[in-house]
């Protein structure tokens, strides 16, 4: 047995630790050393708390490795040092959360110059993140005494390490009153307006990235933390400094009261797209995230931002017609001049925003720019441009769904009821003519593709928003304004549209809808394709039950040891007398045996004539015609079989097992045997011979699985009945008593009939040997059952052992 030795190997850094003279950079090298620190190896950490190696420990992450060390293993020591120092192991933890010497050595990677090693300060990051989770209290004491903490992260912002750790000083503090006074500190030191000054042109591409990534964050973490904890009462002060309208405005002043700077652009517009993030849904098919009715102050839009935000809309307007410089791109359909470009892709974002707000006073402000007609000439000018066609049709989308705003006019309609109308849905239609475009634009695709050209990028976005007319006008809040703008169009406009709905976009819908299940049959092209055809069989109501039965039966753990195959079931039936039927017991069969009807059928194809070969002027005979059979003297007489060719087989085995078979002719003895005259006499012994073909045709129905065993045996019984019972049995007057040398006269051919027939099925073989005595007038019925079982074949030769030898 395995536990009988003692496998477990002693580490070698337990050897290694008992040399007095060990030093940190030794261990270090061990292969196994931090696997052996997380196990919390006792040597090992009692080794490395030491006050002179735990200093060493924070130095190699907190200082330059030296320029004369191997590049391949500059930062080794340091990686390893990091690893050992966050592997989470409690007396590591304790010695260097309160030790404020190694805290202060800690600390003062951040008062090294810019820019920081990046890699040195995910080390600095990763130590310092998992003190704050494990020892909050301490470490938030500790850096609130540094006055200049907060001056540092924002110096290093353009680290993302750095930026990293200022998270996680948000999301890892607990419990919650300690994260709510880690968010006021941080407040008072107005770090979020010194996010928001690191966003200007003056500064790097880094700082704008992180600052706006750290400034969305905030946002997402503020609005989370508010809605699963509502019983705070305290808000939180972050969120509230980000949302004031004086913090917007600096914002947008940063990148339009100074030179225009693509990568500020960018990162102001995301953290106005953070801002504007409602969780509602943006369109027709969007799902709905925020449920109907909730009020919660994270799933609305502060006015604030839309306040600060309105008198801008004329600056992005701008930037749509003259965006920051770019350099003429080549593409390989063509050359983009000027390209479209993350700004303006960003602004078009920005609007898909603005209107997702559904404020009256942004809207008016974007109809009278027209910012809608420059979106929609944008789309048609850059045709393979898909992030902007999508941002567009979700702005027209969202138009046509939207109900007006709260502030729109009412119009007196003629049944005099008031209705609200959408002064978007207007301007849409009218001022930017958008069915005449999409009318124009298809038919130039069309006529594009006639010529050989290709088809247009923004044809499938066009193909939806086409779509989204006739769903809105039919089904949307604004449907009666639509169909009322279509039918001001002119005639020929209306008509062009009305042929484009029934027609191409019809067709094109149609070639777009896939059918996600065929309704007709596949068919099989093989040659069995019969067998793939629908059964016939009765579709029974009990069957259907129990089968219903059984998928919805509990999955427990007996049904577990049940589910499957049972051994027994590959065994043979004939071995297997106990085999359970538990699944299917409460099944009722109704089977009809009628045998009578069975047997008529049986024998109605015994005895019709049948003719192998359709040749009327064949000279051979037929072996159904009834011959007169005589029994020649015992010198000519051979024993009678009407085996198969399995029989010499059958005969071989049986040797084997039985020395001398009471019922066989062959071991009559002589004086058991009796004369029989040879003189010509009609003799009922013709029906034996039926008797014999009958069975032998049962044989092969048996050997096809036509019928079974024991229809064998009732043909063969049946077949005796044939002899009439005037008739007289062979030998019952013919028969002369002869001498012998034991004194006795008969033979046994003349008192015994022997009829035996072997059947090989797979392993099985089965032999039916039915004995007529006619002396005594009985017959006697004898079944030998034989398994056998191939083992591989040795020097070139198959054997077959028996397995088991019943006869009955």
């Amino acid at each position: 047995m395995f536990w009988k030795f003692d496998l477990h190997t002693t580490s070698h850094i337990d050897t290694l630790l008992e040399k007095e003279d060990v030093t940190l950079t030794e261990v270090m090298d061990e292969e196994d050393v931090l696997q052996e620190c997380k196990a919390q190896n006792h040597k090992l950490v009692d080794f490395l708390v030491r006050p002179q190696y735990m200093e060493d420990l924070v130095t190699y992450i907190t200082q330059e490795p030296s320029d004369d060390v191997e590049e391949t293993i500059k930062y080794k020591y340091p990686n390893i040092s990091c690893e050992l120092l966050t592997s989470d192991v409690g007396q590591i933890n304790d010695r260097l959360g309160e030790d404020e010497r190694l805290l202060m050595k800690l600390y003062g990677f951040l008062q090294n110059e810019s820019p920081l090693n990046p890699l040195l300060a995910s080390f600095f990051s990763k130590v310092l993140s998992i003190l704050i989770g494990r020892k909050p209290e301490q470490i938030v004491e500790f850096l609130r005494k540094r006055e200049d903490f907060v001056d540092l992260m924002i110096k290093h912002i353009g680290t993302s390490a750095i930026m990293d750790l200022l998270l996680r000083m948000l999301t890892c503090v607990e419990p919650q009153q300690l994260r709510q006074d880690v968010l006021n500190w941080l407040n008072e030191e107005k770090v979020i307006q010194r996010l928001v000054d690191m966003v200007q042109p003056s500064q790097d591409e880094d700082r704008h990235s992180n600052a706006s990534q750290s400034l969305c964050e905030i946002i997402r973490l503020s609005r989370d933390q508010m809605f699963q904890v509502q019983g705070c009462s305290e808000p939180d002060p972050l969120l509230a400094t980000l949302e004031k309208q004086e913090t917007v405005e600096q914002l947008l002043s940063n990148i339009f009261d100074k030179e225009k700077n693509d990568s500020a652009i960018v990162s102001v517009i995301q953290i106005l797209l953070t801002l504007f993030e409602t969780r509602r849904p943006a369109f027709e098919g969007h799902l709905e995230i925020c449920p109907p009715g909730m009020s919660h102050p994270s799933f609305s839009v502060n006015q604030s931002i839309l306040e600060a935000v309105r008198p801008r809309l004329k600056d992005f307007h701008q930037l749509l017609l003259e965006p920051p410089k770019k350099n003429i791109m080549k593409t390989t359909w063509g050359v983009l001049d000027p390209p479209v470009g993350n700004t303006r892709l960003n602004v078009v974002r920005l609007v898909a925003s603005l209107l997702q707000t559904n404020t009256h006073i942004i809207n008016m402000e974007l109809i009278n720019l027209n910012t809608l007609g420059v979106i929609l000439d944008m789309y048609f000018k850059y045709i393979w441009n898909n992030f902007l066609h999508l941002q567009v049709e979700i702005c027209t989308a969202m138009i046509l769904a939207m109900p007006p705003a709260q502030s729109e006019n009412l119009k007196i309609n003629s049944d005099q009821d008031p209705v609200r109308e959408s002064h978007l849905i207007n301007h849409l239609f009218q001022k930017c003519q958008f069915i005449q475009r999409i009318l124009d634009a298809w038919s130039s695709n069309e006529k594009a593709q006639a010529e050989g050209g290709r088809r247009q990028g923004y044809m499938g976005h066009l193909t939806r928003i086409a779509n989204s007319i006739v769903h809105n006008s039919d089904k949307g809040p604004n449907g009666t304004q639509i169909q009322q703008l279509i039918s001001e169009l002119t005639e020929e406009d209306r008509e062009r549209w009305e042929t484009f709905i029934s027609g191409q976009l019809a067709d094109t819908n149609k070639r777009n809808t896939v059918d996600l299940v065929n309704t007709h049959h596949i068919h099989s092209s093989s040659d069995d394709e019969v067998d793939f055809k629908d059964s016939g069989f009765h579709q029974d109501s009990s069957l259907q039950q129990a089968f219903s039965d059984y998928q919805m039966q509990q999955m427990t753990s007996n049904f577990i040891e049940q589910f499957g195959f049972n051994d027994e079931e590959f065994a043979d039936q004939d071995d297997v007398v106990d085999i359970p039927f538990d699944r299917i017991s409460d099944i009722n069969f109704s089977l009809n045996t009628n045998e009578s009807a069975n047997i008529a059928l049986f024998e109605a194809c015994c005895k019709e004539k049948i003719q192998q070969f359709e040749d009327a002027g064949s000279d051979e005979e037929d072996i159904w015609d009834e011959k007169d059979v005589t029994f020649a003297p015992d010198a000519q007489r051979r024993p009678r079989s009407s085996g198969s060719t399995d029989s010499e087989e059958s005969t071989d085995s049986e040797e084997e097992d039985v020395k001398r078979d009471p019922f066989d002719p062959n071991n009559a003895s002589s004086d058991d045997r009796m004369e029989v005259d040879t003189g010509e006499q009609e003799t009922p012994w013709v029906s034996m011979h039926q008797c014999s073909m009958k069975v032998r045709f049962a044989t092969e129905l048996f050997r096809n699985k036509c019928v079974t065993a024991n229809s064998v045996v009732t043909v063969m019984m049946l077949s005796l009945c044939d002899v009439a019972d005037s008739d007289q049995w062979p030998g019952d007057e013919a028969a002369q008593p002869a001498s012998s040398p034991g004194g006795k006269a008969g033979s046994l051919d003349a008192e015994e009939s022997v009829t035996t027939e072997t059947v090989t099925n797979g392993s099985m073989k089965e032999t039916v040997s039915l004995t007529v005595d006619a002396k005594t007038e009985t017959a006697i019925f004898k079944r030998v059952l034989k398994s056998y079982r191939y083992v591989q074949p040795v020097g070139g030769q198959t054997s077959a052992v028996s397995c088991f030898h019943v006869s009955h």
